[in-house]
């Protein structure tokens, strides 16, 4: 079975930054394209970022551009994202999520992914 596990959320303060990772088992990780999501309760989830199979193709959701980075290590299938410049407003679940893409360009859209990790929660105060 494709499982996929988040770690990495915390409680910060504004100004800070996290590094969120996703370990990947059940799946030949390498043919698999990769995002990320969140999801603050009361709101629809939201796309931040994806990744190609083969580092070809990034996304990145204009709100976020410029303080993500979306990265994978296949050698130990894992999957990051690192957030910098924290915010309250981005305070909310963060998941990952693969589909089965050997090439072509990642794709946003959580539609797209079949597969889902149980998300972490990152809180952002003062």
């Amino acid at each position: 079975d494709v499982q996929l596990q988040a770690s990495g959320g915390g409680s910060v303060q504004p100004g800070e930054f996290l590094r969120l990772s996703c370990a990947a088992s059940g799946l030949a990780f390498n043919d698999y394209a990769i995002a990320w999501f969140r999801q603050d309760p009361g709101k629809e989830r939201e796309e931040i970022s994806c990744l190609s199979s083969r580092e070809d193709s990034t996304y990145y959701t204009d709100p976020m551009k410029g303080r993500v980075t979306i990265s994978r290590e296949d050698a130990k299938n894992m999957v990051y994202l690192q957030i910098n410049n924290l915010k309250p407003e981005d305070t909310a679940v963060y998941y990952c999520a693969t589909e089965l893409r050997l090439k072509g360009p990642c794709r946003p859209k959580g539609n797209d992914y079949d597969y889902w990790g149980q998300g972490t929660l990152v809180t952002v105060s003062s």
